[in-house]
Order: structure tokens, then C-alpha cells, then sequence
């Protein structure tokens, strides 16, 4: 880029300079695999995605073992089948902290970066699905003066 000397020069130069898109490209490791960390509360997954028959593994047992509610089983599957691709990719996840909820929503963020990166061109429909985005909630944390984080002790005239 050239060194501009005065605000004539700035104006121009933004004229002349395109303005691009950040290019996402394929990211694969040495085993032809894509690594993507998903978070959720406090729940940490790491995620690896190789082409395969659709296995979906988590922390070295199988999925529906892991998880065992229908629901979470649905939670880590959405970004996959969001993607029409199911049956096509292995998963491998290991994951740690929180409860099972958070774990699910964990893999599932992590599934979903770790596709972007495999195939750039998924990108649009994961991300219209809210997949790609961090769910920021959290446990508020306790208030002193306070039973939990917002309730109050028991009122007593006496």
C-alpha cells in the first residue's frame, strides 16, 4: 500500500481501492481432517471431521451411547443435515465440562465450524441456520443478599 501525505490523497485512494470479501478456504490437517473447537456455557468440544460413512463419535463412544436423549441426539445432527450431508462426513469429538445440554450444543457449534472449513461453500447455509454463531448465554452468578442470582430470601413480618 502506498504512503499517503494529505486527506486529498485519502480520498482518492478509497475510491481506488476495492473493497473484498474475506475468501474462505478449505483448512485440513495432515490426515485430510478439519479441527474446529465449538463452545457452549461451559462446555468445550473439539471436533474433527474426515469424509466417511456418517459415524459420529463422541469422547470414543457412539453418539446416541453418549448422549442418550433424542433431543441432544437431533441438536449434534442439525448443522449435518442442515447441509445436506449426511451419511457423507465421520465425526470424532471429544469434549469436556458442563452438563449434557451444553456438551450437545458444544459439538454442534464445533460440527459447524469444522464443515466451513472442510467445504468454504457451506458457510451461507449454517450460518442462515445460526449454527456458526456462539450461543453467549451463561449461569448468572450468585448476588450476595440474594438466595440464587435474582431470588430473595423469604419475607418474614417476624
Amino acid at each position: 500500500m502506498a504512503e499517503l501525505n494529505s486527506l486529498e490523497e485519502l480520498g482518492t485512494a478509497a475510491e481506488t481501492a476495492e473493497i473484498q470479501a474475506p475468501v474462505h478456504v478449505q483448512k485440513l490437517d495432515e490426515f485430510g481432517r478439519s479441527y474446529a473447537t465449538g463452545k457452549r456455557k461451559d462446555a468445550v468440544a473439539r471436533v474433527w471431521i474426515k469424509p466417511g460413512t456418517g459415524k459420529i463419535t463422541v469422547n470414543k463412544k457412539d453418539f446416541t451411547e453418549y448422549f442418550a436423549r433424542p433431543v441432544l441426539q437431533m441438536i449434534l445432527q442439525q448443522p449435518i443435515l442442515a447441509a445436506a450431508r449426511d451419511g457423507q462426513f465421520d465425526v470424532v469429538a471429544t469434549v469436556a465440562g458442563g452438563g449434557l445440554s451444553g456438551q450437545a450444543g458444544a459439538v454442534r457449534h464445533g460440527i459447524s465450524k469444522a464443515l466451513t472449513l472442510y467445504e468454504p461453500g457451506l458457510r451461507s447455509v449454517l450460518k442462515k441456520g445460526g449454527f456458526l454463531t456462539r450461543d453467549s448465554r451463561v449461569v448468572e452468578r450468585k448476588k450476595y443478599g440474594r438466595a440464587k442470582a435474582r431470588r430473595s430470601f423469604q419475607f418474614s413480618k417476624r
